[in-house]
């Protein structure tokens, strides 16, 4: 499995303070939250259903490549549901439509070349006053990801057939059966030939 890992602060390395300068403790990489909101759409949604992030709702791509598999995304801590594996994704734009949303999300988060992917098919979970759209992709291009973002661990190339071992987010862990089922019924073969 090809995978790439945040680089971490060694808990070894000695830190300098210059004199005069209160001493901060800044915390790895992965455990970093961006800094303020950078769109009006990253917010919470709260309802009868429950709380989601995306006041737009949000999308994910679920990037499959038959010689290596799905991309997951291992989550950062600070993040909802954080150290499970997802999707690389998140909170939709005002406007934006949900396949273009996915995309720059991926690209955003794990450096996924628009042009190196297809679209198949999207599936949507809808509660009414938010809604979560998960854009199927088949690699035409072999490329590797990089973590692009601190809301990665590490991002990982996973078989088909493994995906259900890890740890992964509740939505994705509930919708992964039926995704893999429509992912592998859409001609896209399960392993190289």
């Amino acid at each position: 499995m090809d995978s790439t890992v945040a680089p971490t602060a060694s808990p070894d390395s000695p830190q300098t303070v210059p004199p005069g300068e209160a001493h901060s403790t800044e915390h790895p990489f992965e455990l970093r939250r961006p800094l303020g909101r950078r769109d009006p759409g990253d917010a919470w949604v709260d309802g009868d259903r429950g709380r989601f992030w995306g006041r737009f709702g949000s999308a994910g791509l679920l990037v499959h490549d038959p010689a290596k598999g799905i991309l997951l995304q291992h989550r950062a801590l600070w993040s909802d549901q954080g150290g499970t594996w997802g999707l690389p994704g998140g909170a939709l734009h005002q406007g934006e439509e949900a396949v273009h949303g996915a995309l720059r999300e991926a690209r955003e988060e794990a450096a996924v070349p628009p042009e190196k992917v297809r679209v198949l098919f999207t599936s949507v979970f809808d509660v009414g006053y938010w809604r979560y759209t998960t854009v199927a992709v088949v690699v035409v291009e072999a490329f590797e990801p990089e973590i692009s973002d601190p809301e990665s661990l590490e991002l990982q190339w996973v078989p088909v057939e493994r995906v259900g071992e890890k740890d992964l987010h509740p939505g994705f862990g509930a919708a992964w059966r039926g995704l893999r089922l429509r992912l592998l019924g859409s001609g896209i073969p399960d392993a190289p030939a």
